[in-house]
């Protein structure tokens, strides 16, 4: 069976498991000659299952969309930690739902779009890097913003928020203003544990 790979990942992809073999042949040519085999072999155990996670962290797994118009998809995968209703005066302009999505280091990192949309704008911030478990990160962190109104009506104007985490320091957005996208297409994707936020028109 074959796992896909994000291309969001790279160069991380390639780099980290590299190094980790690199670091597994250094530790088994080092532990026949200076340790006991039990430790040597508990050394390999360790790196090969930090190597298996470094290569599932970039896993991109088939995701059958919904094709129900009237629906909005996750926009990414994880577990859904808090909602509340707030004011967004600058693009929905008014009160707006804010669903807050948390994703830890074992969960697929990927974004997709949650309609129809057409992007309006992306707005990048530089910021902090709190725990992205806290409702707070997402107005206090680094972020990136995408703006999108729905093609489908009623054309709601909504909006996706990736936010960087206390581990996750970078943010991949492979689309552009004026773009199109699908129901569950990919944009792009937070490395090594994120937020993201969906808002919508209360």
């Amino acid at each position: 069976m074959r796992i896909p790979v994000t291309k969001y990942g790279l160069p991380q992809v390639a780099v980290f498991p590299a190094i980790i073999i690199v670091v597994m042949i250094i530790a088994l040519l080092l532990g026949k000659k200076y340790m006991p085999i039990w430790a040597t072999v508990t050394i390999e155990a360790i790196l090969l299952i930090v190597l298996v996670w470094a290569l599932s962290f970039f896993r991109a797994p088939f995701r059958a969309t919904p094709t129900d118009k009237n629906l909005l998809i996750s926009p990414a995968d994880g577990k859904v930690t808090d909602i509340e209703i707030v004011d967004e005066p600058e693009f929905i302009k008014g009160k707006a739902i804010r669903i807050g999505i948390f994703l830890s280091i074992f969960n697929v990192h990927i974004n997709r779009a949650p309609c129809d949309c057409s992007v309006e704008k992306i707005t990048y911030k530089k910021g902090k890097f709190k725990n992205a478990m806290d409702p707070q990160s997402g107005r206090v962190n680094e972020s990136n913003s995408l703006y999108i109104t729905r093609t489908q009506s009623p054309q709601d104007k909504l909006i996706i928020r990736q936010v960087s985490g206390a581990i996750a320091r970078h943010i991949v957005c492979k689309t552009a203003s004026g773009q199109k996208l699908t129901a569950g297409q990919q944009f792009g994707m937070i490395k090594f544990g994120s937020r993201t936020e969906l808002y919508i028109p209360k």
